[in-house]
């Protein structure tokens, strides 16, 4: 994997962990300490922000999965990933895409874009 696939797919990997001790440990691989989040929807600074946001997904969408849809791109300190969020097995009722920055391969903020969205 190149060093774009592994960032986005520690993201997704972080996104996808139920269990917060694993979701812990996967937190520190993906993200500064200082990360920033913001999307939206939603906004988060650390990792425990990150991971209330995580919570909050896991429980309005419970048994969705995220998933990357394309391969990741950037240049410099920047990476740009798509992502999907559905049921497994399923086509993905939810879709955006995510600008980061990268610092010593961890993201350090995060500006989401939601691509596809249901309808209210």
């Amino acid at each position: 994997m190149t060093e774009l696939d592994t960032i986005a797919g520690n993201y997704i990997a972080a996104w996808n962990e139920t269990n917060a001790a694993r979701r812990e440990a996967l937190l520190e691989i993906a993200f500064a300490a200082d990360i920033h989040y913001h999307d939206p929807l939603m906004q988060g600074d650390s990792r425990d922000g990150i991971a209330a946001l995580i919570d909050g997904v896991q429980q309005r969408f419970p048994g969705f999965r995220f998933a990357l849809k394309g391969k990741p791109d950037g240049y410099a300190d920047k990476i740009r990933f798509s992502w999907e969020l559905g049921p497994q097995g399923a086509e993905a009722p939810i879709g955006g895409t995510d600008i980061c920055v990268i610092e010593g391969g961890r993201l350090e903020s995060v500006t989401g874009f939601l691509d596809k969205v249901p309808a209210a």
